[in-house]
Formats: structure tokens, sequence, C-alpha cells
């Protein structure tokens, strides 16, 4: 087998292994949307959306990045197959998951009635915020088995988890909202949480790893490297997750927290049903682009085979949610939900240009070049807030679909530009035709959908994602030799 297709193979068996969890996690994620927009509505979705930034926002600012520097370190530790060094990484990104949980555990009860009065106008949520510190400790531990799974690249007992942990969110959650309505959402997110801990600690104990005792002074001596990478990630994930909890907190105020929830539930959406490539991209992407890091051609080989690869895979489905949009919302959620509809058609062409971007992002951290990340995703940050104020103060929830669409296309200039100017990096042939191809017919889609009647756009709509499905299938196989790799997979 060629080299080339190799590499291809490898990023379809990541994408494919998290595709089918994705693919289990959305039947279980549709049960679970349904049923909570009929128990809670938009007002209860936008109360967990609020709730839900918040604690993401203490946790980025605290967690040092771990999630992604340690990674980095784990990988390469891992690639020189030895094993003392191995097991030394390992011990020292788990003292420091400990250290950084504390720490925003602790700023989370201290903060607690400036977070409540910040995002809600009163004080009525510092008792749930001073609950909800434990989950924030909780999902720093949890992040610890995913990065010791992500880095070992043990990428089937990281699908089993996270399958285990869908059912779990499914199972706590429902029975609270039904018998406590709003009043359950403080008790599902802690339990979830919690249950969520001990099924990752499960599968993370069944990876052999030579405990090492150290103190946490030894832990972060040794740690410097790690930390010092994180810090700069730490930082920008915070200026993102801030981005993300003003976006929320604009919104509540400048129209009201029913909007907030119509927001969530409708990236929720096109995040969520489109998601397998970006989990691929974290969990199995990053530690190969990190493996050859030093080596610019194949670097530029590795980013035009996942973002090929990312297009062929998203564009039908993308499409699918430009001609079948109503009926989708109405399904997972209810008529309520429908002013997201046009949110969606605009996000869902974005997602070609975040696809790509992200692509070629990462070699920006697979490189370990922190002060260049920090400095790409604040620019970045700061016309995506820009974008998103000025979108929903003048066209409300449709300008969010359409900042997010422009966002994502100046960031892919941007991304592009550095990548090309530091890296050497450029799009191949093959990839301009692939992704011009797939754009030009998700464009005509949306033409179709906003000026033909519902009869004309589920017919041509239909026959454009017919054609979308049929050229990727030609294309992948390809690359893939589609029956030769399922056979392999058997």
């Amino acid at each position: 087998m060629s080299k080339e297709r190799s590499s291809y193979r490898q990023i379809m068996k990541a994408t494919s292994i998290f595709g089918g969890v994705q693919v289990f996690d959305i039947i279980l994620k549709l049960i679970r949307s349904k049923i909570v927009a009929t128990l809670l509505g938009p007002a209860g979705m936008g109360i967990i959306g609020l709730l839900d930034s918040t604690l993401g926002l203490i946790s980025t600012a605290t967690n040092f990045g771990l999630g992604t520097s340690a990674i980095r370190d784990i990988s390469e530790a891992t690639n020189t197959n030895n094993k003392d060094k191995i097991d030394r990484t390992v011990s020292i990104m788990k003292k420091l998951v400990w250290l950084t949980g504390l720490l925003g555990m602790v700023i989370t009860i201290i903060l607690s009635p400036l977070l409540s009065k910040i995002t809600f106008g009163n004080y009525d949520y510092t008792i749930a915020y001073i609950i909800l510190s434990l989950v924030v400790l909780v999902r720093q531990l949890t992040s610890g088995q995913n990065i010791l799974l992500r880095g070992l690249r043990k990428l089937p007992w990281l699908a089993k988890a996270n399958i285990l942990g869908s059912i779990v969110g499914l199972i706590i959650t429902v029975p609270l909202y039904y018998n406590f309505g709003v009043d359950g959402i403080v008790p599902s997110l802690v339990i979830t949480a919690l249950a969520i801990l001990g099924i990752q600690y499960f599968y993370g104990n069944k990876v052999k790893i030579d405990k090492i005792t150290l103190s946490f002074k030894q832990a972060l001596a040794e740690g410097k490297g790690m930390l010092r990478l994180g810090i700069m990630l730490s930082l920008s994930g915070f200026i993102s997750m801030s981005v993300s909890y003003f976006v929320r907190v604009f919104i509540s105020q400048t129209g009201d927290v029913d909007d907030v929830g119509l927001y969530n539930a409708g990236f929720s959406i096109i995040g969520t049903y489109v998601g397998l490539i970006f989990t691929a991209m974290g969990t199995d992407y990053y530690p190969r682009l990190s493996q050859v890091s030093n080596d610019n051609v194949e670097s530029k080989t590795i980013i035009n085979q996942q973002a090929e690869i990312a297009i062929l895979i998203l564009a039908p489905i993308l499409l699918l949610f430009l001609v079948y949009i109503n009926w989708i919302v109405i399904l997972l959620y209810t008529e309520e939900f429908t002013p997201i509809n046009d949110m969606i058609l605009y996000a869902a062409i974005g997602m070609l240009f975040k696809a790509v971007s992200w692509s070629i992002s990462y070699v920006i951290l697979a490189k370990g070049n922190t002060k260049l990340f920090f400095w790409n995703e604040l620019a970045f940050n700061a016309y995506m807030l820009l974008l998103n104020m000025i979108g929903y103060k003048y066209y409300g929830l449709s300008g969010l679909g359409v900042s997010f669409l422009i966002t994502y296309i100046l960031y892919l200039v941007q991304v592009y530009i550095l990548a090309s100017r530091k890296y050497e990096f450029s799009f191949n042939t093959p990839f301009m035709k692939i992704f011009g191809i797939q754009l030009l017919l998700a464009i005509v889609c949306y033409l179709v959908v906003k000026q033909f009647n519902e009869i004309y756009v589920y017919l041509v709509g239909t026959i454009l994602i017919i054609i979308s499905s049929i050229y990727s299938y030609i294309e992948l196989d390809k690359r893939l030799n589609i029956k030769s790799f399922l056979k392999r997979k058997q």
C-alpha cells in the first residue's frame, strides 16, 4: 500500500471511529434535545447555555491549556518508544490536572456572586455557581483521562468512553428535567459530570502506565515546558470562551433569555451533526501532525489530506441541512425553535470554511509556536465578537449566522497567510478542486432554498445532495479504495 493511501486511511479510520460514536451520540442527543426542548423550552435552554458557558470560561482560564499541550508532550514521548519517558510525562500531567482543577474550583466559589450578577443581572444564581464549582474540578480530572487516551492514541477506548458518557448523560438528564424542570439543571450538570469522570477513569486505568510518585513541587518544576505551551493556549482559549460567554450575555441583555436558548439550539444542531470531523481533528490529526512537525513538506501533505477528507464528508451533510432545515429543527426541538432556520443556513456554509481553516491552524500548535498561536486566536476572536454583536443587534438571530460565515472566511484567509509564510504551506490542486466544487454546490443549494417555493426546494435540493454525495464517494474511493478499506475494518 502506498504511503499516501495509508495516510488517507489513517485519517478516515480516526474519522470513522469517532463518526460511529458521533452517529450514536447524535441519536441520543436527538432524543435528549427533543425532550429538553419540550420540558424546558427556549428559556430553559438559555439558562443551561449561560451556566455552561460560565463554567467553560472558568475552566479555560485555569486549566493552563493542558488538554492540548499535554497531548503534544505525550505524543512526542510515545514517538520515542521510551517507556520511562512516557510514564513520567503522564505522571506529571496527572499531577498538574489536579492542581489546575482545584484552582478552578476555588476561583468559581470566590467569584460566584459576581458571576451571577454579570450573567443573570442578579444574585439568584450565587448558590448554583458554588455548587457548580465541583463541575469545574471534575471536568478537569475527566480531561486528564481524555488526554491520556488521546496522547497514547487509544482511540477505540476513547470512543467507548464517549458512547457510555452519552448514554449516562441521557439517563441522568431526562428524569431530572421531567421531575424538577429548570430546578433540575444544576443537579443534572453535577451528577452527569461525576458519572462521566467515572467512565473515563475506567478506560484510563486500562492503559499500562507505571505510576511515578511526584510532589506537586516536582510536577511544577518538571512540567514547565508543558505549562509554558499550555499558558499561551489557556490564554487564547480563555479569550475564545470569553467571547462565547459575552455573546450569550449580550444576546440576553439586548434580546432575552429565549434568544440565548435559540442561539444555543442552532449552533448545537450544526455543531453536533458535523462534529465528527472536528472531534477526529483533535483526537488523531493533531497528534499525527505533531509527530512530523519538523518536516514542512510532510506537514503540508497531511494538512491537505485532512482538509480534503473533511470537505468530502461534510459537504453532503451540510447540503442536507440547507434543504431540510425546517423539518430537522421541528424533529429535534419544537416549532418554537424555527426562528433559527436562517441562522443555520448561513452557518452551514460557514462550516466548510471552518473545516479548512481548522485543518491549517493545527500546524501552529504542532510546531509549538505559542506566541503566534495566541496572536492568531486573539485577532480571530476580536473580529468574531465584533461581527456577532453587529449581526445580532441589527439582524437578530439571522445576523449571527451571517457573522459566523464571514468570521470563518476571514479566519481561513488569516491562517493560510500565516502558514504559507511561516511553514511554506500551500493548497494543492486536488484540494482546490474538491473545495471549489462542493462550495459551488452549497451556494447553488442556498440560492434554491431562498428563491424557490417548497416543492422545488425539495426536488432540486435533493438532486444537489445526491450530486454532492456521489462526487464525495468517487473522490474518497480514489484515495481509499473504499471496498478494500471496509474489508480491512471488518
